[in-house]
């Protein structure tokens, strides 16, 4: 199917940036319509799925991949990823094929951002997350509504956190990790890459790689595949 160019639709919403793709068109990407703010000017999504493409979701265009070259000068702001397909986020990002200079990172205008945080490319951070001194957010990251990450914590590439987390100080969140919502992660704790965190669990002691943990205190638990 041969979609319509991004630069000749209106932008929705209204914006005074440069404009932007968001991929794909799911939740994320829908939520992150509420953070762009005046940053960017909204062209529309980009999503894989057949079915999508070619028509309108809540009124915003819906492109294949061919939007992304067609207007090579477009920023992209790349949000896939849920609680099953998390650990697939960098190699469907990677596969979009662009260079990082596109990437886009937006923040809500009602988030806290300290000016000695570190933040990386291709980031969306939602309404009410406060990130303090010196903390250090990595490239591809989504992180929820209301969520508190506290000195020198580190949160690696390619990871996503749920809403209402409380990440303390000096906790390391490795690579493509998720934290679902509502979870508490004690000071100086590390979650090996790959793992996830279950909804509503405290995490008081350091996490294998590619382990699920759930409960407070939260434990490893077997996943059936």
């Amino acid at each position: 199917m041969t979609v319509g160019s991004p630069d000749k639709r209106p932008a929705t919403p209204a914006g005074d940036g440069e404009s932007l793709l968001i991929f794909p068109c799911n939740g994320n990407g829908m939520e992150a319509l509420d953070c762009i703010g005046g940053a960017y000017r909204f062209s529309g999504f980009v999503d894989d799925t057949p079915e999508k493409q070619g028509a309108t979701r809540h009124g915003h265009a819906v492109f294949n991949r061919d939007a992304l070259y067609r207007v090579p000068f477009t920023r992209v702001l790349a949000v896939p990823g849920s609680p099953i397909s998390y650990q697939k986020r960098s190699g469907l990002i990677n596969s979009l094929g662009i260079s990082h200079e596109r990437f886009a990172t937006v923040i809500h205008p009602r988030a806290s951002v300290s000016p000695m945080a570190k933040i990386g490319y291709n980031v969306l951070i939602m309404a009410g997350v406060v990130i303090t001194s010196n903390a250090i957010i990595g490239n591809h990251v989504c992180i929820l509504p209301n969520t508190v990450i506290h000195h020198d914590a580190v949160v690696g590439d390619w990871s996503l956190i749920g809403s209402n987390v409380t990440v303390a100080g000096e906790v390391w969140i490795g690579e493509n990790c998720y934290v679902a919502s509502g979870s508490s992660i004690m000071n100086g704790v590390r979650l090996g890459n790959r793992s996830l965190v279950g909804l509503g669990s405290t995490v008081i002691r350091n996490v294998p790689g590619s382990t699920v943990v759930a409960g407070s205190p939260a434990r490893g638990i077997s996943v059936n595949n």
